[in-house]
């Protein structure tokens, strides 16, 4: 990619907790969202200057127990790595009897999804690590592609997204980040320490459904289980109708038996 993106062969073994499955965010006081736009506005950061960077990633690299250091280039971007947790509960799309990409491969950027029009499914190691060597050019959204193309997943990269795991009292946080952020400014603020900050790629639950984002298979599949669906339900209540029905025609039969 234009970016400066590429990945790393080596798998590394997981090494976070599980996070909690819920918590509580901190209540916020009521105040006019004029006042509120205006102090995001007046909070909103200046872009660092080359020197602040610089002094950044000395510090940054002062940190580092491996050999995974940052570098400075002379135009003022900077490039590091950043390790990726895929936690996906779905089965990805790939393409059917094709080998494992090779060094060769990801050098030559061969997409070996191209070579055939055969799908299969199957669900990748939960927690898998992937590591990445990226620029602080290098946005969310060319992450995303990267570690898809990597996997050599053909699904729309929409149906995914990436966030920031972050560890407060106790428990474990999520934030969507943005497709425009840039991961590695983020991991150079936030130090080598991936106890304080790290990457997770997990699926992009918005809480609306992007339907251009699945294929004509799928969404005839939907349909069909929609379907299923709509007539199991209307069993149910036609049974729950009819029940009631007969305890009211009992009732009028034994009310009928009845004196006045």
């Amino acid at each position: 990619m234009s970016s400066g993106y590429c990945s790393l062969d080596e798998d590394l073994e997981d090494c976070f907790f599980t996070a909690k499955t819920s918590f509580f965010r901190s209540p916020q006081s009521k105040v006019p969202a004029k006042n509120v736009r205006q102090k995001v506005e007046e909070e909103k950061p200046e872009p660092p200057t080359l020197q602040e960077i610089k002094e950044r990633i000395d510090k940054y690299n002062t940190k580092v127990t491996n050999c995974l250091l940052m570098k400075l280039n002379e135009d003022g971007t900077y490039t590091g790595f950043i390790k990726v947790h895929l936690k996906l509960r779905r089965p990805v799309t790939v393409p059917a009897g094709i080998r494992p990409q090779s060094i060769y491969d990801a050098l030559k950027e061969v997409n070996l999804a191209d070579m055939t029009d055969k799908r299969t499914s199957f669900y990748l190691p939960l927690d898998a690590i992937k590591q990445l060597h990226i620029s602080s050019t290098t946005t969310v959204s060319e992450v995303i592609q990267g570690l898809l193309k990597k996997f050599m997943v053909v699904d729309n990269p929409q149906k995914f997204a990436l966030f920031k795991e972050m560890r407060k009292d106790g428990q474990v946080l999520f934030q969507k980040l943005p497709l425009t952020e840039y991961p590695l400014y983020l991991r150079l603020l936030a130090g080598p320490d991936t106890d304080v900050l790290s990457f997770v790629l997990k699926e992009n639950e918005t809480g609306e459904v992007e339907w251009d984002a699945f294929s004509i298979p799928e969404l005839q599949n939907f349909l069909m289980i929609l379907d299923k669906e709509e007539k199991d339900k209307i069993q149910q209540v036609q049974k729950k109708y009819e029940k009631f029905k007969q305890r009211l025609q009992q009732t009028l039969k034994e009310a009928g038996g009845k004196p006045g």
